[in-house]
């Protein structure tokens, strides 16, 4: 939810890595604005690879993923899972649109104060491994600790967990 806060921070560093091989990327802001779940109506069938509902980003996230080549999907823990905003995002962007994620690889990145990182992470790994995708991985999970973005950078181990999952990701 923050535009620069600790799960920026994490991406950022990924994002680095990911620029030094000469790979392109954008770091695509949720935002802060409520984004409904998905109430399963069907109605993407219809409309082909959209969600009906359109007055949040969802759609523009579909538009997106029809061209790029992978995904990194970062979230702030909130009690012990991926933030309410990636999880309803996600949930109506695979559903409608999964075929715009298949076989291209994806990884996920989370942000905590101190603990259920290994939840949140799993949680978003799950989206891949149900959509064809290859799952990139890092030396460790891809989670930093910091409840401010002073304090994610002062977390080496998950810094350095970073640069090597864009590594990763540039090879791939």
């Amino acid at each position: 939810p923050n535009k620069k806060g600790c799960t920026y921070t994490a991406l950022c560093e990924v994002e680095s890595e990911l620029n030094k091989a000469g790979i392109e990327t954008e770091i695509f802001h949720v935002g802060n604005k409520p984004i409904r779940g998905c109430t399963a109506c069907g109605q993407c069938r219809e409309i082909k690879g959209r969600c009906v509902y359109d007055g949040d980003s969802v759609n523009r996230l579909l538009e997106k993923a029809e061209t790029a080549d992978g995904f990194i999907f970062g979230s702030p823990v909130h009690y012990a899972a991926a933030s309410g905003a990636i999880t309803s995002l996600l949930d109506r962007c695979f559903f409608a649109g999964g075929k715009a994620f298949a076989y291209k690889p994806g990884a996920s990145v989370v942000c905590c104060r101190r603990g259920g990182a290994t939840a949140a992470f799993e949680q978003l790994i799950k989206y891949f491994t149900i959509s064809n995708m290859p799952v990139v991985s890092s030396q460790y999970w891809n989670m930093v600790h910091g409840n401010t973005p002073e304090e994610v950078k002062q977390d080496l181990e998950g810094m350095q967990i970073m640069r090597t999952l864009g590594k990763n990701m540039a090879w791939l």
